[in-house]
Protein backbone atom coordinates (compact mmCIF):
# COMPACT_ATOMS: atom_id res chain seq x y z
CA UNK A 1 0.00 0.00 0.00
CA UNK A 2 1.14 3.15 -1.00
CA UNK A 3 1.95 5.79 2.18
CA UNK A 4 2.64 9.20 1.49
CA UNK A 5 5.05 11.51 2.57
CA UNK A 6 2.55 14.21 1.81
CA UNK A 7 -1.44 14.54 1.00
CA UNK A 8 -2.74 18.04 -0.65
CA UNK A 9 -6.68 18.24 -0.51
CA UNK A 10 -8.23 19.85 -3.65
CA UNK A 11 -10.69 22.08 -1.99
CA UNK A 12 -14.29 20.52 -3.68
CA UNK A 13 -12.65 16.98 -2.26
CA UNK A 14 -13.78 17.63 1.00
CA UNK A 15 -17.29 18.42 -0.05
CA UNK A 16 -17.63 14.88 -0.83
CA UNK A 17 -17.82 11.67 1.73
CA UNK A 18 -14.81 10.53 0.87
CA UNK A 19 -12.96 13.22 1.04
CA UNK A 20 -13.90 14.24 4.51
CA UNK A 21 -12.91 10.85 5.65
CA UNK A 22 -9.66 10.79 3.87
CA UNK A 23 -8.60 13.82 5.55
CA UNK A 24 -9.25 12.76 8.94
CA UNK A 25 -7.23 9.80 8.40
CA UNK A 26 -4.41 11.19 7.47
CA UNK A 27 -4.38 13.94 9.80
CA UNK A 28 -3.57 10.98 12.52
CA UNK A 29 -0.67 10.14 11.08
CA UNK A 30 1.41 12.45 12.36
CA UNK A 31 4.52 11.77 9.67
CA UNK A 32 2.49 12.81 6.55
CA UNK A 33 2.33 16.20 5.64
CA UNK A 34 -1.01 17.66 5.14
CA UNK A 35 -1.54 20.72 2.30
CA UNK A 36 -4.36 21.90 0.57
CA UNK A 37 -5.12 23.62 -3.08
CA UNK A 38 -7.84 26.30 -3.33
CA UNK A 39 -7.84 26.90 -6.75
CA UNK A 40 -6.97 23.02 -7.60
CA UNK A 41 -2.90 23.83 -8.82
CA UNK A 42 -0.92 21.91 -7.55
CA UNK A 43 1.91 23.45 -5.98
CA UNK A 44 4.39 23.05 -3.24
CA UNK A 45 5.86 20.07 -4.14
CA UNK A 46 9.92 20.57 -3.48
CA UNK A 47 12.48 19.71 -5.50
CA UNK A 48 15.84 21.29 -7.27
CA UNK A 49 16.64 19.47 -9.86
CA UNK A 50 14.25 16.40 -12.09
CA UNK A 51 15.68 14.01 -9.57
CA UNK A 52 14.53 15.71 -6.54
CA UNK A 53 10.75 16.89 -7.91
CA UNK A 54 10.35 13.09 -9.67
CA UNK A 55 10.92 11.28 -5.91
CA UNK A 56 9.03 14.23 -4.37
CA UNK A 57 5.98 13.56 -6.59
CA UNK A 58 6.38 9.91 -6.01
CA UNK A 59 5.92 10.42 -2.59
CA UNK A 60 2.95 13.07 -2.74
CA UNK A 61 -0.78 12.10 -3.02
CA UNK A 62 -3.76 14.45 -4.33
CA UNK A 63 -6.88 13.78 -3.36
CA UNK A 64 -9.47 15.77 -5.93
CA UNK A 65 -12.35 15.34 -7.84
CA UNK A 66 -12.46 14.25 -11.47
CA UNK A 67 -14.25 17.69 -12.88
CA UNK A 68 -13.86 16.60 -16.66
CA UNK A 69 -16.14 13.62 -16.85
CA UNK A 70 -15.62 12.97 -20.62
CA UNK A 71 -13.70 9.57 -20.98
CA UNK A 72 -10.23 9.26 -23.43
CA UNK A 73 -10.40 6.85 -25.98
CA UNK A 74 -7.97 2.95 -24.51
CA UNK A 75 -7.87 1.98 -28.13
CA UNK A 76 -6.77 -1.27 -29.00
CA UNK A 77 -7.50 -2.98 -25.44
CA UNK A 78 -10.54 -0.81 -24.50
CA UNK A 79 -12.99 1.41 -25.34
CA UNK A 80 -12.55 4.39 -22.88
CA UNK A 81 -9.99 4.85 -19.96
CA UNK A 82 -12.28 4.69 -16.60
CA UNK A 83 -10.43 7.90 -14.73
CA UNK A 84 -10.25 6.57 -11.18
CA UNK A 85 -6.67 7.50 -10.52
CA UNK A 86 -3.79 8.74 -12.29
CA UNK A 87 -0.06 8.22 -11.83
CA UNK A 88 1.96 5.67 -9.77
CA UNK A 89 3.50 4.69 -6.88
CA UNK A 90 5.99 2.71 -9.04
CA UNK A 91 9.69 4.15 -10.72
CA UNK A 92 10.43 2.29 -13.74
CA UNK A 93 12.61 4.13 -15.48
CA UNK A 94 11.31 3.24 -18.88
CA UNK A 95 7.90 4.24 -18.14
CA UNK A 96 6.07 6.29 -20.98
CA UNK A 97 4.61 8.35 -17.95
CA UNK A 98 7.54 9.60 -17.25
CA UNK A 99 6.68 12.14 -20.07
CA UNK A 100 3.07 11.91 -20.47
CA UNK A 101 2.68 13.76 -16.67
CA UNK A 102 5.22 15.99 -16.84
CA UNK A 103 8.31 16.72 -14.44
CA UNK A 104 6.30 16.53 -10.96
CA UNK A 105 4.07 13.03 -11.97
CA UNK A 106 1.93 12.76 -8.37
CA UNK A 107 -0.48 9.97 -7.76
CA UNK A 108 -4.36 11.65 -7.77
CA UNK A 109 -7.03 10.15 -6.56
CA UNK A 110 -10.68 11.45 -7.09
CA UNK A 111 -13.10 11.04 -4.61
CA UNK A 112 -16.41 11.61 -6.59
CA UNK A 113 -16.23 7.67 -7.98
CA UNK A 114 -19.90 7.56 -8.45
CA UNK A 115 -20.09 10.50 -10.40
CA UNK A 116 -17.39 8.51 -13.06
CA UNK A 117 -19.49 5.58 -13.01
CA UNK A 118 -22.66 7.50 -13.90
CA UNK A 119 -20.84 8.98 -16.86
CA UNK A 120 -19.90 5.54 -17.73
CA UNK A 121 -23.04 4.11 -18.03
CA UNK A 122 -23.95 6.96 -20.42
CA UNK A 123 -21.44 6.06 -22.88
CA UNK A 124 -22.50 2.20 -22.17
CA UNK A 125 -26.05 3.40 -23.05
CA UNK A 126 -24.93 4.92 -26.18
CA UNK A 127 -23.37 2.08 -27.94
CA UNK A 128 -25.82 -0.83 -26.47
CA UNK A 129 -26.23 -3.33 -27.63
CA UNK A 130 -22.84 -4.15 -28.09
CA UNK A 131 -20.62 -4.13 -24.67
CA UNK A 132 -18.31 -1.04 -23.78
CA UNK A 133 -15.02 -2.07 -22.35
CA UNK A 134 -13.33 0.43 -19.61
CA UNK A 135 -9.73 0.28 -19.13
CA UNK A 136 -9.02 1.13 -15.03
CA UNK A 137 -5.14 1.69 -15.18
CA UNK A 138 -4.48 3.75 -18.78
CA UNK A 139 -2.53 6.45 -16.94
CA UNK A 140 -1.85 4.63 -12.91
CA UNK A 141 -1.60 1.74 -11.10
CA UNK A 142 -4.91 2.16 -8.85
CA UNK A 143 -4.09 -1.16 -6.75
CA UNK A 144 -1.80 0.58 -4.41
CA UNK A 145 -3.74 3.29 -3.61
CA UNK A 146 -7.01 1.04 -3.41
CA UNK A 147 -6.82 1.17 0.77
CA UNK A 148 -8.04 4.68 -0.13
CA UNK A 149 -10.77 4.90 -2.46
CA UNK A 150 -12.09 1.39 -2.50
CA UNK A 151 -12.40 2.62 -6.06
CA UNK A 152 -11.65 -0.84 -7.75
CA UNK A 153 -13.94 -2.92 -5.14
CA UNK A 154 -16.68 -0.10 -6.60
CA UNK A 155 -16.03 -0.28 -10.04
CA UNK A 156 -15.51 -4.05 -10.64
CA UNK A 157 -18.93 -4.89 -8.51
CA UNK A 158 -20.76 -2.06 -10.63
CA UNK A 159 -19.89 -3.48 -13.94
CA UNK A 160 -20.28 -7.40 -12.70
CA UNK A 161 -24.31 -6.57 -12.05
CA UNK A 162 -24.26 -4.68 -15.78
CA UNK A 163 -24.16 -7.23 -18.45
CA UNK A 164 -23.51 -4.81 -21.39
CA UNK A 165 -19.90 -3.77 -20.42
CA UNK A 166 -16.70 -5.26 -19.20
CA UNK A 167 -13.33 -3.87 -17.29
CA UNK A 168 -10.22 -4.31 -17.00
CA UNK A 169 -7.16 -3.19 -15.51
CA UNK A 170 -3.19 -3.96 -14.85
CA UNK A 171 -0.95 -3.59 -11.98
CA UNK A 172 2.46 -4.47 -10.69
CA UNK A 173 1.99 -5.05 -7.28
CA UNK A 174 0.23 -7.88 -5.48
CA UNK A 175 -2.04 -6.03 -2.83
CA UNK A 176 -5.28 -7.74 -4.43
CA UNK A 177 -6.48 -9.62 -1.74
CA UNK A 178 -9.61 -7.20 -1.35
CA UNK A 179 -10.93 -7.71 -4.15
CA UNK A 180 -10.44 -11.78 -4.27
CA UNK A 181 -14.79 -11.98 -2.68
CA UNK A 182 -16.02 -9.45 -5.20
CA UNK A 183 -19.24 -10.56 -6.97
CA UNK A 184 -17.27 -9.31 -10.55
CA UNK A 185 -19.39 -12.15 -12.36
CA UNK A 186 -16.37 -12.42 -14.54
CA UNK A 187 -16.62 -9.24 -15.88
CA UNK A 188 -13.31 -7.69 -14.68
CA UNK A 189 -9.89 -9.08 -16.21
CA UNK A 190 -7.17 -8.14 -14.11
CA UNK A 191 -4.00 -8.22 -15.43
CA UNK A 192 -0.48 -8.36 -14.46
CA UNK A 193 2.56 -6.37 -15.58
CA UNK A 194 5.33 -8.80 -15.31
CA UNK A 195 8.88 -9.00 -16.61
CA UNK A 196 12.16 -11.05 -16.40
CA UNK A 197 13.26 -10.95 -12.53
CA UNK A 198 16.78 -9.18 -13.31
CA UNK A 199 14.88 -6.25 -15.76
CA UNK A 200 12.70 -5.71 -12.91
CA UNK A 201 15.63 -5.27 -9.97
CA UNK A 202 17.63 -2.97 -12.59
CA UNK A 203 14.63 -1.23 -13.77
CA UNK A 204 11.44 -1.30 -12.17
CA UNK A 205 11.86 0.58 -8.44
CA UNK A 206 9.34 0.42 -5.36
CA UNK A 207 7.43 -2.39 -7.10
CA UNK A 208 6.32 -5.62 -6.10
CA UNK A 209 8.81 -8.70 -7.14
CA UNK A 210 8.04 -11.14 -9.68
CA UNK A 211 6.94 -14.09 -7.67
CA UNK A 212 4.58 -11.67 -5.10
CA UNK A 213 2.74 -10.78 -8.79
CA UNK A 214 2.71 -14.20 -9.66
CA UNK A 215 1.76 -15.47 -6.33
CA UNK A 216 -1.33 -12.65 -6.46
CA UNK A 217 -2.39 -13.68 -9.76
CA UNK A 218 -3.02 -17.29 -9.07
CA UNK A 219 -5.15 -15.73 -6.03
CA UNK A 220 -6.93 -13.86 -8.61
CA UNK A 221 -7.17 -17.03 -11.00
CA UNK A 222 -8.57 -18.76 -8.13
CA UNK A 223 -10.89 -16.55 -7.47
CA UNK A 224 -12.81 -16.64 -10.78
CA UNK A 225 -11.56 -13.47 -12.33
CA UNK A 226 -10.18 -13.27 -16.01
CA UNK A 227 -6.44 -13.37 -15.95
CA UNK A 228 -3.90 -12.22 -18.00
CA UNK A 229 -0.12 -11.05 -18.39
CA UNK A 230 1.21 -8.13 -19.81
CA UNK A 231 5.09 -9.12 -20.47
CA UNK A 232 6.54 -5.55 -21.35
CA UNK A 233 9.07 -4.22 -22.01
CA UNK A 234 11.06 -6.89 -23.34
CA UNK A 235 14.63 -6.27 -23.26
CA UNK A 236 16.68 -8.24 -25.97
CA UNK A 237 20.32 -8.41 -24.21
CA UNK A 238 23.17 -11.24 -24.53
CA UNK A 239 20.84 -13.60 -21.97
CA UNK A 240 17.36 -12.30 -23.37
CA UNK A 241 16.16 -15.62 -23.74
CA UNK A 242 17.52 -17.52 -20.79
CA UNK A 243 15.67 -15.06 -18.73
CA UNK A 244 12.72 -15.05 -20.31
CA UNK A 245 12.57 -19.14 -20.15
CA UNK A 246 12.68 -18.36 -16.79
CA UNK A 247 9.98 -16.42 -16.62
CA UNK A 248 7.76 -18.63 -18.92
CA UNK A 249 9.01 -21.87 -16.87
CA UNK A 250 7.42 -19.78 -13.52
CA UNK A 251 4.39 -18.90 -14.88
CA UNK A 252 3.89 -22.76 -16.86
CA UNK A 253 4.22 -24.22 -13.36
CA UNK A 254 2.21 -21.87 -11.76
CA UNK A 255 -1.00 -21.47 -14.31
CA UNK A 256 -0.84 -24.89 -16.53
CA UNK A 257 -4.29 -25.57 -17.43
CA UNK A 258 -5.65 -21.93 -16.55
CA UNK A 259 -7.21 -19.72 -19.68
CA UNK A 260 -4.29 -16.57 -19.79
CA UNK A 261 -4.08 -13.79 -22.24
CA UNK A 262 -0.89 -12.46 -23.12
CA UNK A 263 0.34 -9.27 -24.15
CA UNK A 264 3.88 -9.16 -25.13
CA UNK A 265 5.25 -5.74 -26.08
CA UNK A 266 8.92 -5.11 -27.30
CA UNK A 267 11.05 -1.77 -25.59
CA UNK A 268 10.81 1.36 -27.52
CA UNK A 269 11.39 5.11 -26.92
CA UNK A 270 10.98 8.45 -28.16
CA UNK A 271 13.70 10.86 -28.13
CA UNK A 272 11.72 12.88 -25.85
CA UNK A 273 11.46 9.97 -23.21
CA UNK A 274 15.03 9.10 -23.27
CA UNK A 275 16.38 12.93 -22.59
CA UNK A 276 13.38 12.88 -19.80
CA UNK A 277 14.76 9.86 -18.04
CA UNK A 278 18.12 10.67 -18.24
CA UNK A 279 17.34 14.03 -16.22
CA UNK A 280 15.50 11.81 -13.69
CA UNK A 281 18.09 8.48 -13.83
CA UNK A 282 21.46 10.17 -15.03
CA UNK A 283 23.25 6.82 -14.10
CA UNK A 284 20.18 4.57 -16.06
CA UNK A 285 21.47 1.23 -17.61
CA UNK A 286 18.66 1.27 -19.95
CA UNK A 287 19.28 0.26 -23.22
CA UNK A 288 18.67 3.56 -25.34
CA UNK A 289 21.63 3.56 -28.17
CA UNK A 290 19.91 5.57 -31.12
CA UNK A 291 22.59 4.15 -33.43
CA UNK A 292 22.26 0.06 -33.04
CA UNK A 293 17.65 0.85 -33.27
CA UNK A 294 15.84 1.62 -35.89
CA UNK A 295 13.23 4.58 -36.21
CA UNK A 296 10.08 4.22 -37.13
CA UNK A 297 7.11 6.55 -36.76
CA UNK A 298 4.22 6.10 -34.17
CA UNK A 299 -0.01 6.22 -34.85
CA UNK A 300 0.46 9.56 -33.43
CA UNK A 301 2.95 11.40 -35.71
CA UNK A 302 6.10 11.23 -33.49
CA UNK A 303 9.23 8.77 -34.18
CA UNK A 304 10.40 6.04 -31.83
CA UNK A 305 12.95 4.10 -31.69
CA UNK A 306 12.76 0.02 -32.04
CA UNK A 307 14.43 -3.26 -32.20
CA UNK A 308 15.41 -3.65 -35.71
CA UNK A 309 13.53 -6.19 -37.61
CA UNK A 310 15.32 -9.66 -37.23
CA UNK A 311 15.81 -8.73 -33.49
CA UNK A 312 11.88 -8.29 -33.87
CA UNK A 313 10.89 -11.39 -35.47
CA UNK A 314 13.29 -13.77 -33.38
CA UNK A 315 11.58 -12.24 -30.24
CA UNK A 316 7.95 -12.71 -31.59
CA UNK A 317 8.68 -16.54 -32.59
CA UNK A 318 10.42 -17.06 -29.04
CA UNK A 319 7.19 -15.75 -27.39
CA UNK A 320 4.91 -17.61 -29.69
CA UNK A 321 6.28 -20.83 -29.25
CA UNK A 322 6.53 -20.77 -25.18
CA UNK A 323 3.20 -19.27 -24.92
CA UNK A 324 1.33 -21.47 -27.55
CA UNK A 325 2.90 -24.87 -25.65
CA UNK A 326 1.63 -24.29 -22.85
CA UNK A 327 -1.67 -22.01 -23.49
CA UNK A 328 -2.31 -22.47 -26.97
CA UNK A 329 -1.95 -19.48 -29.68
CA UNK A 330 -5.44 -18.26 -28.66
CA UNK A 331 -3.84 -17.28 -25.60
CA UNK A 332 -1.58 -14.36 -27.51
CA UNK A 333 -3.64 -11.34 -27.56
CA UNK A 334 -0.53 -9.36 -29.73
CA UNK A 335 3.19 -9.62 -29.57
CA UNK A 336 4.99 -6.36 -30.90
Amino acid sequence: MFIPKRVIFENDALNYPLGEELLERFKSNSDIEIMYSKNGRITGIPGTNPSEKYLESKSTLVVGVRKTLDFQSCKPSAHYQLPLVSGCMGMCEYCYLNTQMGKKPYIKIHVNIEEILEKAQKYINERLPEITIFEGAATSDPVPVEGYTGALRTAIEYFGENTNSKFRFVTKYNDIDGLLNLKHNGRTTIRFSINASEVIRKFEHNTSLLDDRLDAALKVSNAGYPLGFIIAPVFLYDSWKEDYNILMDKIDKLFIGKNLMFEVISHRFTKRAKDNILSIYPKSLLPMEEEIRKFKYGQFGYGKYVYKDEELKNMKEFFKERITKSFGEGAINYII
